[in-house]
């Protein structure tokens, strides 16, 4: 399992946060195409770097961006499109069987034991 930078709760609010945000910006400018591209994929990446998956967040970026550039530059897409969905699609489906080691049952609970203590932090400031 990856190192986590902060705890899967922290890492879920954060890029709830910036997607509700990305939201408000697209309503605000009324540019939903292709602008939905980069509101839905930066918090995902985002979340992907806090949980310390990092290529799933290059290729997360790598997909995500590459729509939107192809968009709105007007580049044609009928080939690009494609391939940047085909490579996303390949590598989450080949994710699990290259990196198909479980995390051992220490790292799970100290995760679990993390989000405890951040939990009673919150409730009991110092």
């Amino acid at each position: 399992m990856a190192n986590l930078l902060i705890s899967k709760k922290k890492a879920k609010m954060i890029t709830a946060a910036l997607f509700v945000l990305g939201l408000a910006i697209l309503t605000y400018t009324k540019s939903w195409w292709p602008g939905i591209m980069l509101a839905f994929g930066l918090p995902l990446a985002l979340r992907q770097y806090f949980l310390g998956r990092h290529y799933d967040m290059g290729v997360s970026l790598f997909v995500f961006i590459g729509v939107f550039v192809t968009v709105q530059f007007d580049i044609s897409w009928e080939i690009l499109l494609p391939v940047l969905f085909t490579l996303g699609g390949i590598y989450i489906f080949f994710r699990e069987f290259i990196e198909s080691e479980e995390a051992p049952e220490t790292e799970e609970e100290d995760n679990l034991n993390h989000e405890i203590e951040e939990e009673a932090e919150d409730r009991h400031p110092k």
